[in-house]
């Protein structure tokens, strides 16, 4: 029988940004729908009833006009349903495509991750965060948006602002003031680069929407670029760290893949589905319904919490394990439906084809740094942040 929807208080951000697995297996197992009165916001934690949502556009549709996201960085893609959603998504078809990142992409990625490694060998020590995964996702993605001459750093710390504000359900006013600021400095760096790109396309993201047979308004495509700007960072990053750790603390199955080299498919499925970078995402009730045995009622807010999906034990086997011995079953790190992520294939070949195997044939005897400690942090946003080593310089 369907009950309303209980309420949880039993955590404080705080937690759940330092460790939130506890509570996703305490919500799966009594609370599958809850509302989470710390983040004020209902969460979905079972794999099963997210999929239920995403099959169900009409009744849990992406827009809702009290999103953080829309407040953070305007009416992105990520927040259009239907028609709308294809016409904008199809504005960055030229850039994501499978053969654009095959064909144009990857000789850049592999470029710049040498570069990177190159100045790092002779130290024989770095952290793999701020001295590896950091200047490589944020250098790339400056080529893939379009503002190549932009500063790496400033990239980086406006696409953390970005993050950050989107998960801002603690209403920190410093965390807003950093989003703002991120949002100027995008809208900025997008006019300085416009007039170029209007006379020279290319297979960048602001090209493929100023150029675009159906062009969408320049106040969604800044909008949009900012959300690309969010998660095409950190996600790419925070991969990058998870399989570093996740190798480095797992010797038999870093072994095999130093056997196999062409294991890192599977590797970096298995670190999206292990710490899912982007945690948590929106979706509205347009009206009264049951999930997860509990009532929503129309206008309710959820919380989509796919780390906590990833982990959901009546999926996946020793689900709190990385493990890429597992079983193959499909994850929903990338979202599922219509809004799956449109970054995938780019993120899977600068980070699982090229970062990753490059890291571990460059830097040998690659291991953690046995005087400093790796930290993890983040619940809607979820990496690492630091992953220190050492190699044989």
């Amino acid at each position: 029988m369907a009950i309303s929807v209980p309420e949880y208080d039993g955590v404080t951000l705080e937690q759940m940004y330092d460790d939130p697995y506890p509570t996703y297996a305490m919500l799966r197992k009594d609370a599958p729908v809850a509302w989470l009165k710390p983040a004020n916001i209902h969460v979905v934690t079972k794999y099963e009833d997210i999929m239920q949502v995403e099959r169900d556009q009409e009744t849990f549709p992406s827009y809702d006009n009290r999103s953080l996201m829309i407040k953070v960085m305007g009416h992105t893609l990520m927040r259009r349903d239907g028609d709308d959603h294809k016409r904008h998504r199809k504005s960055l078809e030229r850039t994501f495509s499978p053969v654009s990142v095959k064909r144009h992409w990857k000789p850049i990625f592999e470029r710049i991750a040498d570069e990177i490694i190159d100045d790092l060998y002779d130290k024989g020590q770095a952290d793999i965060f701020a001295d590896f995964a950091a200047p490589y996702a944020s250098r790339c993605l400056k080529e893939v948006i379009g503002l190549p001459n932009m500063d790496w750093q400033d990239l980086s710390t406006w696409s953390q602002a970005f993050m950050d504000g989107v998960g801002n359900y603690g209403n920190d006013p410093e965390t807003w003031a950093r989003a703002k600021a991120a949002f100027e400095g995008i809208d900025n760096a997008i006019e300085d680069h416009y007039d170029g790109l209007k006379a020279n396309p290319d297979y960048s993201a602001l090209s493929s929407m100023f150029e675009v047979e159906d062009p969408i308004d320049m106040a969604d495509i800044r909008a949009n670029i900012k959300v690309i700007v969010g998660g095409g960072l950190n996600e790419p990053r925070d991969v990058t760290c998870t399989i570093v750790y996740a190798l480095l603390t797992n010797p038999d199955q870093l072994k095999k893949f130093l056997a196999n080299p062409a294991l890192y498919k599977t590797i970096f499925e298995e670190a999206v589905r292990w710490v899912s970078p982007i945690g948590m995402y929106p979706r509205k009730v347009s009206k009264r319904v049951e999930i997860g045995g509990a009532i929503l009622d129309e206008g309710d807010a959820l919380g989509l919490v796919v780390a906590s999906a990833n982990r959901d034990s009546d999926r996946f086997e020793n689900a709190d394990k990385f493990d890429i011995d597992r079983e193959k079953m499909a994850h929903i790190g990338f979202g599922a439906g219509p809004h799956f992520c449109a970054g995938t294939w780019v993120a899977r070949a600068q980070v699982g084809e090229i970062a990753i195997p490059k890291l571990f044939e460059r830097l040998p005897n690659l291991r953690l740094d046995p005087e400093h400690e790796s930290k993890f942090g983040g619940w809607v946003f979820r990496g690492p942040l630091s992953v220190p080593v050492v190699w044989d310089a």
